[in-house]
């Protein structure tokens, strides 16, 4: 058992027998009162945040987690069949467990998942910008790029996102998967 000064942002605790993720970790101490540490957390069952306030000293269950990098391979109803690159050996893991970015995954995409004690998938995530090619999207005018109006435009994995009026169909682009936007033309 570690303690609450061992504990930093990105760790995973068990926390009233859910398994966590510590998103922000701050120690306060307040004025005259006892110092405590102030966590705001995601459980990773549900996803959703949750914050709590840990005293001085107190005794936390860290959680060992391996993370390691995977090839999307397909889909088989709602999971993601993933292959490790170095064994082979293929892994099922549940599609919440990527959550929004799941739009822009593509076949033999890298996908980075975190495993507890190196058996069950706790927590998936794409890399933080994928290029895709844009199928549709209404004509663009040349030069016109002096404003920031933006259009709605669908990529090849089905995903529709805003993007300038100079972008065409058939052009690949860069796309942000934490944010689900644009960022730039890759030639």
């Amino acid at each position: 058992m570690a303690t609450t000064s061992d504990i930093s942002k990105g760790m995973f605790i068990r926390h009233n027998g859910e398994l966590v993720q510590i998103l922000e970790w701050e120690h306060r101490t307040p004025g005259n009162l006892r110092a405590f540490y102030q966590a705001k957390m995601r459980n990773l069952k549900n996803g959703k945040s949750v914050e709590n306030r840990f005293r001085s000293g107190e005794t936390v269950e860290i959680v060992r987690v391996e993370t390691k990098d995977y090839q999307y391979l397909y889909r088989d109803g709602n999971f993601l069949v993933c292959m490790d690159q170095q064994t082979f050996d293929q892994i099922n893991i549940e599609e919440h467990l990527v959550g929004d970015a799941i739009q822009f995954l593509k076949e033999e995409m890298i996908i980075t998942i975190v495993l507890e004690e190196g058996i069950t998938p706790i927590s998936a995530e794409l890399q933080s910008f994928v290029v895709l090619e844009i199928t549709y999207t209404e004509p663009g005018k040349k030069g016109d790029t002096a404003t920031k109006t933006l259009k709605p435009a669908t990529l090849e994995t089905g995903a529709t996102i805003q993007v300038p009026l100079f972008v065409d169909i058939g052009e690949k682009i860069k796309v942000d998967t934490r944010t689900g936007s644009y960022v730039e033309r890759v030639k």
